[in-house]
């Protein structure tokens, strides 16, 4: 069942635990599919760190229908430690889309969610992502189809609407909850032209909760642990989700769930982004690991106020231990003062 956000009914901790579609969830708070970074270790970083669930990068619906090799290898790879994991689904076809669930859910996904808010226009030119808001019988008709060819909860995440003042992703929520039965709606309350600019209407994500009989989980604009806690109570919603909050960031889930009250010091994140170094050459090799953790290194830099020239070298050089060696060299400096998180 939804929060309890306007009937006086005493409000559930971000600790508490929850379900989706039966399946337990531990706590209130979720790492969001990043794309092209929430692999199986990330998602695993935040499960080591207290998410209660976390959900993976989007993957192509045709990609696994047609079993394209790498995205089998690469994204399709759950550690067993990360349970229950959310694989999210892209696509436009319900056919392809069935087919692309029932592969994520041999996998060993527990929960199959589809992406109809992805912003990005090479995505919305093919149909899917937020292009789903303008069609949505071929929405409830995805969501068909990853549960029958999962036989798995599913969700959706998708935004209030494509342009500023449109509400078509709200009016979606209600129907996928209502006529296609979908487990839980993540809701980014901002239109998908504004991507991530502008101010989340929290009040919409409170409406919606106040409209369906699902859990409903709001995401955008929780920028770190104080955003999300008044976005769970502006919002009413039944669950946060992290995104960009968690950007170098894992402690942020431990400051949620009660954790950690003091930050981490230098050695513990220098620690953390060299466990990031091991893992990703373990995922990808060395050559193609150095390339990927790119992405990676300006969130650990700007955390430890690391020298330019060090942040310049980690984005230049190929060479994998000399990263680690960079990384190191930036636990000595004042060493144990904590860094704001």
């Amino acid at each position: 069942m939804n929060g309890t956000a306007d009937n006086g009914a005493e409000r559930p901790a971000l600790t508490d635990p929850f379900e989706i579609g039966g399946v337990p969830i531990a706590n209130r708070v979720l790492l969001a599919p990043l794309a092209g970074i929430g692999n199986w270790f990330v998602r695993l970083q935040a499960k080591r760190h207290g998410a209660g669930l976390a959900i993976s990068e989007m993957v192509s619906s045709f990609a696994l229908h047609y079993r394209n090799e790498r995205t089998l290898r690469e994204l399709m790879r759950i550690h067993p430690d990360e349970h229950p994991v959310s694989v999210q689904l892209f696509g436009h076809d319900p056919e392809v889309m069935r087919s692309g669930a029932g592969i994520a859910a041999e996998a060993g996904a527990d929960l199959i969610d589809i992406n109809m808010g992805c912003p990005v226009p090479k995505v919305r030119k093919t149909g899917a992502g937020a292009q789903l808001l303008r069609d949505p019988e071929l929405a409830l008709a995805l969501a068909r189809g990853a549960a029958e060819g999962s036989g798995l909860p599913v969700t959706v995440k998708l935004r209030s609407g494509i342009e500023a003042g449109d509400r078509s992703g709200f009016e979606l929520a209600i129907r996928l909850a209502e006529e296609a039965g979908v487990a839980a709606i993540a809701f980014h309350p901002r239109a998908a032209t504004k991507g991530h600019k502008g101010k989340p209407d929290y009040a919409l994500t409170r409406e919606l909760v106040g409209r369906v009989g699902v859990p409903v989980i709001v995401s955008g604009g929780l920028s770190g642990a104080a955003a999300a806690r008044r976005a769970y109570e502006d919002s009413g919603a039944d669950a946060v989700m992290i995104a960009r909050g968690s950007f170098g960031n894992p402690w942020v889930f431990e400051e949620l769930t009660g954790r950690r009250v003091e930050p981490p010091g230098r050695e513990e994140m220098v620690a953390e982004w060299l466990w990031v170094i091991d893992r990703a050459e373990e995922h990808l090799g060395e050559e193609r690991a150095q390339r990927y953790l790119r992405k990676f290194h300006p969130w650990y830099v700007e955390r430890l106020e690391a020298p330019k020239e060090v942040a310049d070298e980690l984005q230049r050089s190929a060479d994998l231990p000399r990263a680690r060696q960079l990384v190191a060299s930036l636990a000595a400096p004042l060493a144990g003062q904590p860094v704001a998180l």
